[in-house]
């Protein structure tokens, strides 16, 4: 089952093409009043940090028009699409995960994609399959789902391994390969995947390979009774979140503004002291008997990644110690595995993580 939304044009109603420039190495520069309208600096972020700041609070004000009490949750699945990341967002049903994503495709000008994974679900359902048509008896090629920008892969763990790994090149390489072809993806795609973390019968466990290629892994909680209250004032003024058509969200960007954001964060400086402090809170996993399996370079890598786009989200154009602590547990709880004995007397991911941060030294 899979539901795709109608393609996202390059600009948006209003946004003059003529008026996006073109892409210079560095950072974002002034916002403009057009989706898209976002000038880059070949000097870098410097002078234009807080205006980016700025563009991406109006990015989560838009969100935040639909999700209450997520404020944390919608801060992370946008670092993690600035940073070309992928999302594994895990909470219990009725928690608002698939109308985070598809009111963040809204917000971004982007297509938003669903697939239901279901025991049955096949590969060529995620990827696409070859039909024979026409006269002269040709194959053609209808693409699946996963070709989009922002693709929700609901309960991803209720299907088969090998659905599963369809995914894997379309995450790693960001392509599709059908019948020997190579077909390339947007430049924009994302996968966000959805898990309960209380019902696992019947379910599939994603293994250690795959639970790698996400930056995130994101946990999605209740909200607190105040954001609840206000969820049901929002119900009893018209809001309805089966009929979002009611009530649209503006796009904030476009296709190509959401490219020059996420080149944004390229031009985020990490000082030598800030990447050693990553390295070192990675490698201190490895060593901490508590775990059985730490984190791997790759997973250095998405700190280094996620910390720089929490400072831009920040409004800075420099990474902060601060940033690389926010973002370590959802970046390394699905990396590392907890001992047995310990998982057995209730120690969790997050409590080793949190053990290994008090001991790594921050520099100062």
């Amino acid at each position: 089952m899979s539901e795709t939304s109608p393609p996202i044009p390059a600009t948006v109603a209003g946004a003059d093409p003529a008026a996006i420039p073109p892409v210079h190495p560095g950072g974002v520069g002034g916002v403009g009043g057009d989706p898209g309208a976002l000038p880059i600096a070949a000097s870098g972020l410097s002078g234009a940090a807080a205006e980016v700041g700025e563009t991406l609070r109006r990015i989560r004000e838009a969100v935040g028009t639909r999700i209450v009490g997520q404020d944390e949750v919608i801060e992370e699945v946008l670092v993690a699409f600035l940073a070309r990341g992928h999302v594994l967002l895990e909470g219990v049903p009725g928690t608002a995960k698939t109308l985070l994503v598809r009111t963040l495709a809204d917000a971004l000008g982007a297509r938003f994609g669903r697939i239901q994974f279901t025991p049955d679900l096949m590969p060529s359902d995620v990827t696409g399959v070859s039909v024979l048509r026409g006269a002269a008896r040709e194959f053609e090629f209808r693409a699946g789902p996963v070709f989009t920008d922002l693709l929700l892969a609901d309960e991803i763990n209720r299907a088969p391994a090998k659905t599963q790994a369809a995914l894997l090149e379309a995450m790693q390489e960001r392509q599709v390969t059908t019948d020997a072809v190579a077909r390339p993806l947007g430049a924009l795609f994302t996968v966000f995947a959805t898990q309960n973390p209380v019902e696992y019968e019947g379910t599939y466990p994603l293994p250690e390979a795959q639970l790698d290629r996400f930056l995130l892994k994101v946990r999605v909680a209740y909200p607190s009774k105040a954001a609840e209250l206000e969820l049901l004032d929002r119900y009893a003024a018209g809001f309805d979140a089966d009929r979002l058509s009611t009530r649209p969200v503006a796009p904030v960007l476009d296709a190509a503004g959401c490219e020059r954001l996420r080149g944004a964060v390229d031009a985020v400086r990490v000082a030598p002291e800030v990447r050693a402090y990553v390295a070192d809170i990675v490698r201190a996993t490895r060593e901490d008997t508590a775990l059985t399996l730490g984190g791997s370079p790759r997973a250095s890598v998405a700190l280094f990644r996620a910390a720089r786009g929490a400072a831009l989200v920040a409004g800075r154009d420099f990474v902060t110690p601060d940033d690389v602590k926010d973002y370590a547990l959802p970046v390394l709880r699905h990396r590392v595995i907890v001992a047995p004995e310990l998982e057995v007397e209730g120690r969790t991911a997050d409590d080793v993580i949190l053990s290994v941060l008090t001991r790594v030294r921050a520099p100062q």
